[in-house]
Formats: structure tokens, C-alpha cells, sequence
């Protein structure tokens, strides 16, 4: 099968597209042969020695990429039969391999394929769609009537935060370019900031939840807008111990997260995805051989929603 191999840490160009074996599936897995896959910001950073490369650095071939979304041609699990479409999130924060033709999955990292969306959206609607939940639902545990702001609203995990903080209820408010504002309030956003020279300072205390998708000296600006008891969540760079310190001070709970596979999850957001309440917006798509044009534009920070592989 061909399959895509980071050679060493650096520019696009260590991604070599190559020949090798199938993989061997083991007890509980299934064989995917991929239909589509999805490129995250994670995946630039794991390539330049970044992100998650420090946990699989030592495994060879090493393929990078986690999103996938295909049909099953051989499994080891009662979850799934011969035929069945799946999608997931595979093996993350570990080693994923999902840059491959054929990908060896825990089926508890997968979920059927909804009927009504292409493989394609699927893909989309894995690490950036399980962010956005788990960060929402089981860390903030957002309740319905409470004040949600999203930064990067029409992002990779923020569209899918947007729409998924109006499923549990919550009134929404999403940053973006001013070129973004209608996008954003397409995903169902109550409110839009433009980011560009807002006056954050004098911006009322007034939120329960900030999902912060951007990091750096955005997380303060985070902690200043959000009410005392309400939480702040990091998604990039974490909080370092002085930012934790100040959002302690405030009241305010603030951590960072790391998404991490789960079926169950996945399996809720095919529900939603079936019922047409969360949609995966891809911008671009890109063929197989092509994995360096889609690194160079999810790595330029100016990406709507998702770019996707086809495979």
C-alpha cells in the first residue's frame, strides 16, 4: 500500500510518499482501506519535530495523521462488519498512521459512518469535532442559558464549538476575521467579535466559558472576559503556571486539554451529524500526493473549517 512516511523532522519535503505492508490487524482492531483523511494543525507541528513527534519519534515507519474515515475490509471486533463505513479519530495522542492507504484502528476509536454525509465530511468531523466536545460537554460541562465566546470561530475546532455549544443551549459568541463574520454566524453564533484591534480591556466580564483555540497572550485576554467561577479552556499551548496563577486570582478555573480517542464520543457526534444539528465545513480538498500543498495551508493559520485529503 502506499502510505506517506515522515523521514525526520523538518519542512514539507520529509514527507515521502512510499511502499510498505499492509498493516496486520490485532484483537478488537478492523482494517480501514481510507476513503478520506483530515489534516489538523497538529499534524505541521508533530511534523516538525513538534506537537506529539516526542511520543512516536522512535517508531518507524512513522506515519503521522489521525483522521480517517473509510470502509472496514477485515476486522477483529464484534463492533463492526466487513463493508461497514467507519470514522474516528485513531490513536491519539499516540501513533495514528493515518496518512495510508489502509489504517489498523481500535474499534473502540470508531463510529459508523452516517449515510447522509460524504467521507470527506467524516474525516473532517473527527479531532476537531472531538475537541470541541469533550472540551464543552466533559470538561466546562456547558449548561443551557450560560455565555459561551469561541475564539477562532471559523476554525478547525471552533465551528464545530459553535454549533455544538447551541446543541447543549448556550448563548454564543465567536471571534473571527471581519471577512469570517458571516460564516460564523452561519454555524449559529449569536454574536461575532472581529478580533482585529478589539478593545478586550473594556470588554464586560460576562462569560461562563471561553474555549481559547489561538493561545499566547490570547489566554489572558480570555481570563479578563470571563465571570468568576466560569472556566477557561486552552486548546494550543496550555497555561503555564503564571496565567493559571492570574486566572486563580479572578476565580476563574483555567486548564489546557488534550483531545484524546473515544467511540462513545464519536458515536454522539455521528448522531449529530446524521440529524443535520453539527455540519463539517470543508474549505479545501486536496489528493494523496498532494499532502504538502495541504501542510503549507493549514500551517499558514488562515484555514475556514477543515481541509481534507482524499485518498
Amino acid at each position: 500500500m502506499k502510505a506517506i512516511v515522515l523521514n525526520k523532522p523538518g519542512e514539507v519535503s520529509e514527507l515521502q510518499i512510499q511502499e510498505i505492508a499492509i498493516p496486520t490487524i490485532q484483537a478488537d482492531e478492523v482494517l480501514i482501506k481510507v476513503k478520506a483523511i483530515s489534516i489538523n494543525p497538529v499534524d505541521a507541528k508533530t511534523r516538525v519535530g513538534k506537537g506529539v513527534y516526542g511520543r512516536i519519534k522512535n517508531e518507524q515507519p512513522l506515519i503521522i495523521g489521525w483522521d480517517v474515515s473509510g470502509t472496514v475490509t477485515e476486522t477483529r471486533s464484534d463492533r463492526f462488519k466487513v463493508g461497514d463505513e467507519v470514522f474516528g479519530m485513531v490513536n491519539f495522542p499516540g501513533h495514528g498512521k493515518g496518512y495510508a492507504e489502509f489504517v489498523a484502528a481500535p474499534a473502540s476509536h470508531l463510529a459508523l459512518k452516517p449515510v447522509n454525509i460524504s467521507h470527506q465530511e467524516a474525516a473532517a468531523a473527527t479531532l476537531a469535532a472531538l475537541t470541541a466536545l469533550q472540551a464543552l460537554v466533559h470538561n466546562a460541562n456547558v449548561q443551557p442559558g450560560q455565555k459561551v465566546l469561541v475564539h477562532a470561530a471559523a476554525g478547525g475546532v471552533g465551528h464545530f464549538a459553535v454549533q455544538i455549544a447551541k446543541q447543549l443551549g448556550a448563548i454564543v459568541t465567536g471571534t473571527s476575521s471581519a471577512k469570517n463574520k458571516e460564516l460564523v454566524l452561519q454555524f449559529g453564533a449569536d454574536a461575532h467579535i472581529d478580533y482585529h484591534n478589539y478593545d478586550w480591556k473594556n470588554h464586560p466580564e460576562e462569560f461562563d466559558f471561553v474555549l481559547d483555540t489561538i493561545g499566547g497572550s490570547n489566554i489572558d485576554l480570555s481570563i479578563a472576559v470571563t465571570k468568576k467561577g466560569g472556566t477557561v479552556i486552552s486548546i494550543p499551548t496550555g497555561l503555564s503556571d503564571e496565567v493559571t496563577e492570574k486566572a486563580k486570582a479572578k476565580g476563574v478555573n483555567g486548564y489546557f486539554i488534550l483531545v484524546q480517542s473515544n467511540g462513545d464520543d464519536m458515536q454522539q457526534i455521528a448522531e449529530w451529524l446524521e440529524k443535520g444539528i453539527v455540519k463539517a465545513h470543508v474549505s479545501q480538498t486536496f489528493k494523496f500526493d498532494d499532502i504538502a500543498a495541504a501542510h503549507t495551508q493549514i500551517e499558514s493559520g488562515r484555514t475556514t473549517g477543515k481541509i481534507v485529503v482524499t485518498v
